[in-house]
C-alpha cells in the first residue's frame, strides 16, 4: 500500500514530518497561464526543500491579483491579506509580537511599487525579518491593466487604445538596495533554474530578503481587431446572459545562461530582454557594485537577473529592538505591563 510522501521539518530544536500536501493551499483562482501560478509552484517547492515548518510561518498580502497567492501555498499557515500598499506595517507587528515565526509577504508592482511605496522602503530600511516577493507584471491586472509604477517607458495599454505609459518606471532591486534591504534579486517566473535556488536562499536569510520577479499578465494582450477579443465577441454576440471568458494561454518558460541576454516573447507578440549576472561581473556584497549595475541595465533596456546584493552580517529590526528570547505574544500580562510603581518612576523622570 502507497504512503504519503512526507517533508521533514525542524520546530524548537525538534525534528517532525508533515505530509507533502501541508505545503500547498487552495486551488488558484487565476488566470490559466499567469506567472504567479508559476510563482506559488517554485514557493511550495522553495519551502519543502528548506524544511519550512507551516505551523511557524505566517503570510502577508495587500490587494490585487499578486495578494490572493498566500491562499495557494501553506495551508497550515496563518495569513494577513492587508489593506493596499499596507502589508509591511502588518508585517511588522507580527515580527515583533512573535520574532519566531517566519514571516512571507507577498506583493504585486501596483501594491508595492505605487501606493505601499513608503512602506516598502521602510521596511527595506528596517532590514525587516521577511521574505518580501513582488510579482511584477507592469500593470493592474485586477482592475482592467491599468499602467503601474514599473510599467516601461512608452509601454502600449494593454487595450489598444493608443495610450503609452509616458512616465520612467522604478527600479524595485534599485529602491530594496538604496533603502537598506540586505538580500535583493530579480527573476522571471518561466525561469525554475534561476528562481528556485533564490527562493530557496531567501527563506534562510536572516533580514529583509526582496525577490523582483518579472510575471507578465496573460489577461490583458486582446485587441479590438482580433475576432478572439473581448470587444469583438461582445460586439457580434447575442447573448443569452452575461459570461466572461479569459481564454487559456501556455505559462511562458525559458532557461537562461550567465552573461547572456535571453528575448522572451510575451502573448500579445511584445519582448523583453533578460539578462542572468555572471558569476564574476558582480560583488554582491558591494552597494555600490550593484547599483551600478542595475542602473547600466536599465540604460540598456534589460532586465538584469540574478542575486544582486546580500549583506549577511547587518543585524535585522527585531534583533536590533533588544527584546526578551521569550516571543512578546507569549508573556504573560504581568511581564508586559510595568508596575505601578515602576509607572511612579517613570513618571518623575518627566
Amino acid at each position: 500500500m502507497a504512503t504519503e510522501a512526507t517533508v521533514l521539518v525542524q520546530s524548537n530544536g525538534h525534528s517532525f514530518e508533515l505530509p507533502t500536501l501541508a505545503f500547498a493551499g487552495l486551488p488558484s483562482t487565476l488566470c490559466k497561464g499567469c506567472g504567479h501560478n508559476s510563482i506559488t509552484s517554485y514557493l511550495i517547492e522553495a519551502c519543502k526543500a528548506v524544511g519550512v515548518n507551516p505551523y511557524n510561518t505566517v503570510k502577508f498580502s495587500g490587494i490585487g491579483c499578486s495578494s490572493k497567492t498566500p491562499a495557494y501555498f501553506l495551508q497550515y499557515s496563518h495569513g494577513f491579506n492587508a489593506l493596499h500598499g499596507r502589508m509591511p506595517s502588518v508585517a511588522t507587528g507580527a515580527a515583533l509580537a512573535n520574532r519566531k515565526l517566519l514571516s512571507i509577504g507577498i506583493s504585486g508592482d501596483g501594491d508595492t511599487a505605487n501606493i505601499g511605496m513608503g512602506q516598502f522602503k521602510h521596511a527595506c530600511r528596517r532590514n525587516l525579518p521577511l521574505v518580501y516577493i513582488v510579482e511584477n507584471n507592469g500593470c493592474y491586472g485586477l482592475t482592467k491593466g491599468q499602467f503601474s509604477a514599473t510599467a516601461d517607458l512608452k509601454a502600449p495599454l494593454r487595450r489598444e487604445t493608443g495610450e503609452q505609459n509616458t512616465i520612467p518606471p522604478f527600479d524595485l532591486c534599485l529602491e530594496a538596495i538604496m533603502g537598506g534591504a540586505t538580500f535583493v534579486a530579480r527573476s522571471f517566473a518561466g525561469d525554475k533554474k534561476q528562481l528556485l535556488p533564490l527562493l530557496k536562499a531567501a527563506l534562510t536569510h536572516k533580514g529583509l530578503s526582496f525577490l523582483d520577479i518579472i510575471s507578465p499578465c496573460v489577461t490583458f494582450n486582446d485587441f479590438s481587431s482580433s475576432t478572439k477579443s473581448w470587444d469583438w465577441a461582445k460586439a457580434h454576440e447575442e447573448p443569452l446572459q452575461e459570461v466572461g471568458f479569459v481564454r487559456r494561454l501556455p505559462e511562458i518558460e525559458v532557461e537562461q545562461k550567465a552573461g547572456e541576454t535571453t528575448n522572451v516573447q510575451l502573448h500579445d507578440g511584445s519582448w523583453i530582454t533578460l539578462r542572468a549576472l555572471r558569476h564574476d561581473e558582480l560583488k554582491v556584497t558591494d552597494r555600490k557594485s550593484a547599483t551600478s549595475l542595475l542602473m547600466e541595465s536599465n540604460e540598456r533596456g534589460e532586465f538584469l537577473t540574478g542575486l544582486m546584493y546580500v549583506a549577511p552580517d547587518r543585524p535585522d529590526f527585531v534583533t536590533m529592538q533588544n527584546m526578551v528570547e521569550t516571543p512578546l505574544s507569549r508573556l504573560p500580562l504581568e511581564a508586559l505591563r510595568p508596575s505601578r510603581e515602576t509607572l511612579q518612576k517613570i513618571m518623575e523622570t518627566i
